[in-house]
């Protein structure tokens, strides 16, 4: 008697919306040192429907499960050899592919098998919610401020994309940790959103000038250390605001959305401020970092992020769940401009495990 599960399948690469098709798949079989989980929710992430488009940083093999990034789930069934783990117990699947690394399963789906040094356990006081966003947003902040930028109490952190999810997460962080925070939106009516989560300074691209305005800010001593978010002129401007010796990090390219001419993926930095300055701009890919760290560096940051989000310190937006029939509703919320939360899809418990004849 064989189990069979829902996934959410994409055949080819291309415009989501055209390629995703939700299939019946076998269960499949934990391995030696593996999981098999019984996924509850997952989130659908901007850079999960770039990777189907084929315009992300890695490519699946097709046909593939959708999701690269995370889900929450239990643990029902353990593989020879797995230890650390119990059935039924509650875990976030960090799904990740490393860069490089081997090609994991994709999260749209019912059942997953994971490596078990892959699933970290999770307490029944974090929601799914809260619990299948901890390993993307949560982490990219907590490692660009601490550890690519290692930015010390009282000194300013200058970031783009303030009131995305990655900037109100910088933001709070930075408020833990003493850390003084100067943040950049593009809409007049944001400004005091970002004061209100607790930003020191906002600078509104649509009516200022943000190299004046730092400067302005931060006076003589400047500012030395950034993220960036948005590449483009703005990430240039960046660059250009830092004091000499300045370091920026770009983690992302908004500015560059659903671009397909190569003229337009570009941060046009000034020569004369990387000689002369001895600026730095430089990249930040959350896969590349899971390709290059060691695994207890993996699983001390995991931890940690876990600590500041169980204990308040990082509040995560709640998602907007969407039943896996419904994954097309689930794509267009995605992609709409300021939908405010992240589309989750969810799974039913009475839905999953069904049994079938081969």
């Amino acid at each position: 008697m064989t189990r069979y599960m829902r996934a959410l399948v994409a055949g080819r690469a291309g415009e989501p919306g055209d390629v995703l098709r939700v299939e019946s798949r076998p269960v499949p079989t934990a391995g030696a040192g593996q999981a098999l989980v019984r996924v509850e929710a997952t989130p659908v992430h901007a850079s999960d429907l770039h990777v189907l488009r084929g315009r992300y940083g890695f490519s699946p093999g097709f046909p593939a499960v959708g999701g690269y990034m995370e889900c929450v789930g239990r643990v029902e069934a353990i593989g020879t050899g797995t230890e650390g783990l119990r059935i039924g117990e509650r875990v976030v699947y960090v799904a990740i592919p490393a860069v490089p690394g081997p090609q994991v399963d994709g999260t749209w789906q019912e059942h997953l098998v994971a490596d078990a040094h892959r699933l970290l356990p999770v307490p029944g006081k974090l929601s799914d919610s809260d619990a299948c966003q901890l390993a993307v947003n949560p982490l990219t902040a907590l490692l660009l401020v601490t550890r690519e930028l290692d930015v010390q109490p009282g000194e300013w952190l200058l970031q783009t994309a303030a009131g995305s999810t990655v900037g109100r997460l910088v933001i709070q962080l930075a408020r833990h940790l003493g850390i003084r925070t100067i943040n950049v939106v593009r809409r007049r009516d944001a400004v005091e959103e970002i004061r209100a989560l607790g930003g020191d300074e906002v600078i509104c691209t649509e009516d200022e000038d943000l190299v004046r305005r730092v400067a302005e800010i931060a006076g003589p001593a400047g500012v030395h250390k950034a993220t960036d978010c948005v590449a483009g002129e703005v990430g240039a401007q960046v660059s250009r605001a830092l004091a000499p010796g300045g370091v920026t990090v770009v983690y992302g390219a908004l500015s560059t959305h659903r671009q397909t001419d190569p003229a337009a993926l570009t941060i046009p930095v000034s020569a004369r401020s990387v000689i002369y300055e001895t600026k730095v701009v430089r990249g930040f890919w959350l896969n590349r970092w899971f390709g290059t760290a060691s695994p207890a560096e993996v699983l001390d940051a995991l931890c940690e992020v876990r600590s500041l989000v169980v204990g308040g310190v990082l509040s995560i937006p709640p998602g907007r769940p969407f039943p896996l029939e419904r994954f097309a509703e689930a794509v267009s919320f995605a992609e709409a401009p300021a939908h405010g939360a992240k589309p989750l899809l969810v799974f039913e418990d009475g839905r999953d495990g069904r049994d079938g004849r081969d």
